[in-house]
């Protein structure tokens, strides 16, 4: 474990990462609040933490894909569905740590190959999270983004001006909607504010370059909101960034904290 310390005696930041575990941020407490759904190597790797999802997010059909005219075939890890990536289940080898910081990189486990890579960075008032993907000696499609499981809050802000329509497998369709009544586990475009958590004493914002938002509250212990950089299945959607060898996709997620009430 990787132990990353900011604030100061009166408002401590504490954030642990776990190399072996999906180079996931295992805890963040800010001010003595725990954000983040605990967990350890014996608990299911879905379901717990903030984690890098890599080199896709959210599920894939069937685990099956084209990709220039060759099938694909996938793990299924959470069947009849691929979910994830390899990342969030890989050991990641410490390029580099420091008191505030530490750099992650593994290999991909999938038909391409590649590399992904982490910076993450403990501030006073923020965590930031950098992931890059980089093709080696291939092409190939990629999706990124983070699944952090925070802590049920007990008031939230979401505003999305249209969600992905699902399929009865759970899929997005392509289609885009208004999105429906809560709760969600579903896939977002066009945020009309900056997703919010509100704890006592304490707002959190969750900001992102990524374009598409997956927010699952249906959990009584959890809300995740996760920044991709594509929707679910997006390979057979056509919305997967492809890479040539050598080339890489890099996206950034902020876990912002404020005392309650800030603008």
């Amino acid at each position: 474990m990787i132990e990353l310390v900011a604030g100061d005696a009166r408002h401590p930041v504490l954030a642990t990462v776990a190399p072996v575990d999906g180079g996931r941020v295992v805890s963040l407490s800010v001010h003595g609040t725990e954000l983040l759904v605990g967990g350890d190597s014996s608990s299911n790797p879905l379901h717990w933490g903030s984690y890098p999802m890599v080199p896709f997010a959210g599920r894939i059909r069937h685990g099956r894909f084209r990709f220039r005219g060759v099938e694909h075939q996938l793990p299924t890890n959470m069947a009849p569905h691929a979910i994830h990536g390899s990342g969030f289940t890989s050991r990641w080898e410490i390029l580099d740590v420091g008191s505030r910081h530490v750099e992650l990189e593994c290999r991909l486990q999938w038909p391409f190959g590649g590399r992904a890579h982490q910076h993450i960075h403990l501030a006073d008032d923020a965590l930031l999270c950098v992931l890059t993907v980089v093709a080696d000696g291939e092409a190939m499609p990629v999706t990124l983004g983070w699944h952090p499981w925070f802590v049920k809050p007990p008031a939230d802000r979401f505003e999305f001006a249209a969600m992905y329509l699902r399929d009865a497998e759970g899929i997005p369709t392509g289609e885009l909607v208004p999105p429906p009544e809560r709760p969600w586990d579903d896939c977002f475009v066009r945020p009309l504010a900056t997703p919010e958590l509100r704890y006592p004493g304490l707002t959190v914002r969750i900001e992102s370059d990524c374009d598409h938002w997956v927010v699952y509250d249906q959990p009584s212990h959890a809300t995740c909101v996760e920044p991709q950089s594509g929707p679910p299945d997006a390979v057979n959607l056509g919305s997967a960034t492809v890479l040539e060898a050598g080339e890489f996709l890099q996206r950034s997620m902020t876990v912002r904290w404020l005392p309650a009430g800030s603008v």
